[in-house]
């Protein structure tokens, strides 16, 4: 038997490859299929099943695409009404998988169709499950995302995750070992571990919510407090789980159309395109085509595309560093953007030796930062979440965290200049940029956040939460 976590950092997502007398099962996997269907190629297998636990609701699953090239049919637990063929098993139903066995237990809570998968070994033991977002290691899963008013509210969805969780999870051995759908990071919990794998002994153990004692309007209680509100494209990525996409690899052909400067201020203009720098922080600092935001690849991209621009149908235009359009077309699909209209031919370099116009962005470091703070007051704000900031943050900073940016867009000085920071420097270039798309040019980023601003030993207060 061969189970492997395919864990992906930038979605905090893990998908699994299993494997048994060259039989292989995928549960939860990502957009782009290659990779699974490959690896079965090579050791000589051929992919059975493709399980989802849930209509996801932070990713784009490839289960319909690695169905189409392999024939394997779809399965989803009990309830689950796709749009399309699929399997939909019953409660307690079992898989052949060669030697192995995978058990539907029908898991409610997160999701109404949530499924977590029982693996058992070649003797018939109990060997792993696969949670998908009904168990995290440290957490369980929202339960505000599959919300319906008028059938049932989250404190509703959060009682059904306390009776999965104690009929169908916890009566299970401590040694069986947890593989969930999500990590530290995801939007799908609030309160995850780093690891990625665990026991469920050690989970009873750590896991707030599988406390032995705990009563069912605890967990309610426990669960549904401190919720952020979800970021505005999961309703449009469960649709697209649920109805249906556009294959992947006419989404890459599309956005890796390599454009001239003329031919992309053209789209630009006709579609409204959103252009979309993703190059490193350092660079798009230095010079920027006016009005475009960064996000940069090398941080929590999809996720943060996903979090600020929200319609999946956006067009998009791409500046980026030469080899690396198709993975940020590859990334922006795994979120449901798949209109993207091309990039930038030559990035930046082809657009100024166009002699089109550009634009740049004032990068202090943190001890010029801090010289101007003894100098004077200076008006601060930090972009970082509002745990971070309750955690630790300079006396008299404002909080305004870059994932509700527009509602804090009155709140920054009309002429004073003032200073953006977040925690290592890539969130505060996200905000700064999205503040002079807006007209906002009066700021100042602050180099490296609040890792560099600790080093030049910058008093940093914390907030108390009064008890009651």
């Amino acid at each position: 038997m061969i189970i492997e976590q395919i864990y992906t950092g930038c979605l905090s997502q893990g998908a699994y490859y299993i494997e048994s007398e060259g039989e292989v099962a995928i549960i939860d996997p990502l957009r782009e299929v290659k990779s699974y269907i490959e690896k079965a190629e090579i050791n000589k297998a051929k992919i059975k099943y493709i399980f989802e636990t849930h209509f996801h609701a932070d990713f784009v699953s490839g289960h319909l695409t690695l169905s189409e090239k392999t024939g394997a049919p779809i399965v989803y637990g009990p309830t689950a009404t796709p749009a399309f063929k699929a399997i939909i098993a019953e409660d307690n139903q079992e898989f052949k998988l060669g030697n192995v066995v995978i058990k539907v237990l029908h898991t409610p809570g997160h999701t109404l169709e949530s499924t977590t998968y029982l693996l058992k070994d070649e003797k018939g033991n109990n060997h792993a499950i696969f949670s998908g977002d009904t168990l995290f290691l440290g957490d369980v899963g929202r339960p505000d995302l599959a919300q319906k008013s008028d059938e049932m509210t989250v404190e509703d969805l959060a009682g059904l995750s306390y009776d999965s969780l104690r009929s169908k999870i916890m009566p299970l051995a401590n040694e069986v070992i947890v593989y969930p759908g999500h990590g530290a990071g995801s939007a799908c919990g609030k309160n995850m571990m780093k690891e990625t794998v665990d026991t469920l002994g050690n989970q009873k153990k750590m896991n707030y919510a599988l406390r032995e004692n705990m009563t069912r309007e605890e967990f309610i209680k426990e669960l549904t407090e401190g919720l952020l509100p979800p970021p505005k494209y999961f309703p449009l990525n469960v649709k697209m789980n649920k109805e249906g996409y556009e294959h992947i690899d006419a989404i890459i052909k599309n956005g890796t159309k390599a454009l001239s400067p003329e031919a992309f201020e053209v789209i630009a203009n006709e579609t409204e395109a959103l252009i979309l720098d993703v190059r490193h922080q350092a660079d798009f600092i230095k010079g920027f085509i006016p009005r475009s935001i960064f996000i940069g690849l090398k941080g929590g991209f999809a996720p943060w595309v996903g979090t600020l621009v929200a319609n999946v149908q956006q067009p998009i235009l791409l500046i980026v560093d030469e080899g690396q359009e198709e993975e940020a077309v590859t990334r922006l699909s795994r979120v449901g953007f798949d209109n993207t209209k091309g990039y930038l031919k030559g990035g930046i370099k082809n657009w100024i030796a166009s002699g089109r116009e550009i634009d740049s962005m004032e990068s202090i470091s943190a001890k010029r930062f801090k010289d101007l703070m003894k100098a004077k007051e200076i008006p601060i704000f930090d972009v970082r979440n509002t745990g971070e900031y309750i955690t630790g943050h300079i006396k008299n900073s404002n909080s305004t965290p870059l994932g509700a940016l527009n509602i804090h867009l009155n709140e920054f000085p009309e002429k004073e200049t003032f200073y953006v920071h977040c925690a290592g420097g890539y969130r505060s270039v996200i905000a700064a940029s999205i503040l002079k798309s807006r007209g906002i040019h009066n700021l100042v980023d602050v180099a490296g956040g609040m890792a560099a601003i600790k080093k030049e030993e910058i008093p940093i207060t914390s907030s108390t939460c009064s008890s009651i």
